[in-house]
């Protein structure tokens, strides 16, 4: 398949979407929403591709629908897989679509182009960090301080650029995440929960400037016109950012935006929740697409 980007491609919009929860969905994130949402129906197996496998397992999945779309708007679209995940858990997911000129990794702190790390781009984020608070280190000697095994499975460190937890979620004692993050904030970072995982982010590493440089260099390749607008999709917190700072924005009726009810004027939000909510973000955005029904105002995204 030929790169997204080619100047003839006469793509009219950048479409930055999560994946994990937005796009693609484990076997127990499939059925997100089920107690409160009659509208989601889990697929049966042979309506779903296998998109990631870990150790030999598979892991995460879209539907057939999902790819087939996935693929048809890569035609019409600049699509950018924009996603938390590092870069080697990024490069283990096979999504329809594919090869990508552009994505972001590490909710932001990475650019890859054609798949490689964009140096300039991750320079210029270690320099915003070093003058943004306290450092990764001083972070997480704070918060090994604050945890112990009986609620901890995990403590990682992703790309050198932030640390995660995974965690048992009925163990995690009341108020830490809030605590934590109060912490955080004073010195320019920031934490935020997402099932099993506790992010604990620096405020310089964010999807919406990375979606921006993207942007920025697409127009200037004469890939997209200046006034192509930006649709984003996202589950998490920390696509809050993204999804304000885009023309367009829908996110699933389930995660840790639908517990807090987040809203922005131009957010929606869809009917459909669990692996079914994937389904209607493409609908939503392949409309939008087609038929030019996202604003061509572009929003700032700094």
């Amino acid at each position: 398949m030929s790169r997204q980007d080619t100047k003839s491609s006469g793509r009219t919009a950048l479409i930055a979407t999560d994946l994990d929860r937005t796009m693609i969905y484990s076997r127990t994130a499939m059925e997100l929403g089920t107690a409160e949402s009659d509208v989601t129906s889990t697929p049966d197996a042979e309506d779903v591709l296998c998109v990631e496998v870990y150790d030999g397992k598979p892991l995460s999945y879209v539907t057939s629908a999902a790819e087939a779309m996935l693929r048809k708007l890569t035609a019409s679209a600049v699509v950018v897989p924009t996603t938390t995940r590092t870069i080697v858990q990024f490069q283990r997911i096979e999504l329809p679509g594919a090869p990508w000129r552009y994505a972001i990794t590490t909710n932001g702190g990475n650019i890859l182009v054609d798949g490689v790390p964009d140096e300039q781009w991750r320079t210029g984020v270690e320099t915003a960090l070093a003058a943004g608070g306290a450092s990764l280190e001083e972070v997480g000697a704070e918060l090994g301080r604050r945890i112990d095994d009986s609620w901890v499975r995990t403590f990682r460190v992703a790309d050198e650029l932030f640390s995660y937890l995974v965690v048992d979620p009925e163990a995690v004692p009341s108020g830490f995440v809030e605590e934590w993050d109060e912490w955080c904030v004073a010195r320019g970072w920031g934490a935020s929960q997402q099932g099993r995982k506790i992010y604990t982010m620096p405020n310089a590493v964010c999807k919406s400037l990375a979606v921006a440089e993207v942007r920025s260099r697409l127009i200037d390749d004469g890939v997209l016109p200046p006034d192509a607008p930006v649709l984003a999709a996202g589950d998490g917190a920390l696509d809050a950012n993204m999804l304000s700072a885009a023309d367009a924005a829908i996110r699933p009726r389930h995660g840790e935006l639908e517990l807090a009810n987040w809203q922005h004027p131009t957010l929606s939000i869809t009917e459909s929740s669990g692996i079914a909510a994937g389904e209607e973000i493409l609908r939503w955005m392949s409309a939008r697409v087609a038929h030019g029904a996202a604003t061509t105002s572009v929003a700032s995204l700094l």
